[in-house]
């Protein structure tokens, strides 16, 4: 069966083709930026709706699913930190009012991975008591994109909720092994950026961090030393993305939605060379035809505003295993009242 979708603040589209590639159709995307429209448009060849508070959610097609990846900048540990006090924050109660209306099956929302700490966790408990009282079990859980295969350390908080009372389990998800940023690098061609050597400094006896980040050298700018102990001097580089250099064995970064020139650096057969616009979208779960319109300062915003692909393809998955699969069967079943106690059972054995 072949179950339908929304995506809402669709960007580009990662929460799309996750979804697709597990044979979901999207009936309905709203975006309210321009320029990522085009890209959505181009790449899907269908429209997309503009400002989602401005549609009426009566005239939104009937969906199985509801995706979701709200605007994070209130709640982004980069931001100002006003939550719902912040009017984009309110966003999530345009997201209300459609599954009030429609009343579909499962819902996955996607933000930050400080989402859950905003306002010491009263902002995720108000998030989760709205769905609750829509009739949603929910659960949710921070994943790091680096273990679904892409050699990214980007995490962001996931919360799923369905409507027959089955939590969804995150420990189902089949995780993989980390791969390394050089993986997915792209062969020199003479479109590749390097560094001069008098342009940069690279430390000794770099260490592999627990989140796969390994952090080898600094591009040789203006130092912060205000705070630094002695010795650690080039640790204040890390507090400056652009200047940072990793090694091509390790994990990289999260690409920052606020980063527009694309300042990616990493160490690599002995040379420090930029990321490629192409690299960094293979960061996020893209392939290499996918469609890329538009000045190069918008199409690193758009990466960094979008959700890795690889990861929404498991969830996906699992979805359709846990809990999509199990509704139709509990629905099919009332109409069955002899059969009705079979599936309370499993309902019931899914639930714990």
């Amino acid at each position: 069966m072949k179950y339908k979708f929304i995506d809402l603040f669709s960007g580009i589209g990662g929460f799309r083709a996750g979804f697709e590639k597990n044979k979901c159709d999207c009936v309905f995307s709203s975006e309210i930026d321009e320029h990522a429209r085009e890209m959505y448009q181009a790449n899907y060849d269908e429209k997309v709706f503009n400002d989602i508070t401005k549609i009426d959610e009566k005239k939104i097609p009937n969906h199985d699913i509801l995706l979701a990846g709200f605007p994070c900048q209130p709640f982004s540990i980069a931001g100002e930190k006003k939550g719902f006090e912040d009017t984009r924050g309110t966003l999530f109660f345009d997201i209300e009012r459609i599954l009030k209306e429609k009343k579909p099956k499962a819902i996955v929302l996607e933000n930050v991975k400080h989402f859950k700490n905003h306002d010491s966790g009263y902002t995720l408990k108000v998030v989760l008591n709205a769905l609750n009282k829509l009739g949603y079990t929910t659960s949710w859980k921070v994943l790091n994109a680096k273990d679904f295969g892409v050699p990214q350390n980007r995490e962001r908080t996931i919360i799923i909720g369905s409507s027959n009372g089955i939590k969804f389990n995150y420990n189902k998800l089949n995780l993989q092994q980390t791969i390394c940023i050089k993986d997915i690098l792209e062969d020199d061609k003479g479109q590749v950026e390097y560094l001069k050597e008098d342009d940069y400094t690279i430390i000794k006896n770099p260490k592999k961090q627990s989140s796969g980040l390994i952090f080898v050298g600094y591009r040789n700018k203006k130092i912060r030393t205000k705070g630094t102990r002695p010795d650690t001097i080039h640790l204040s580089r890390v507090h400056k993305q652009p200047n940072r250099i990793y090694s091509s064995d390790g994990t990289h970064p999260t690409l920052s939605s606020g980063e527009s020139a694309g300042r990616y650096f990493v160490y690599h057969d002995g040379k420090v060379r930029k990321l490629t616009l192409k690299e960094c979208y293979r960061l996020m779960g893209f392939n290499d035809n996918f469609k890329l319109l538009g000045s190069k300062a918008k199409l690193y915003n758009r990466i960094g505003n979008s959700i890795v692909i690889p990861m929404v393809e498991e969830i996906a998955r699992q979805l359709k295993e846990q809990i999509l699969t199990k509704t139709d069967k509990i629905i099919k079943c009332q109409k069955s009242p002899i059969q009705m106690s079979l599936f309370e059972n499993i309902k019931d054995k899914a639930v714990e």
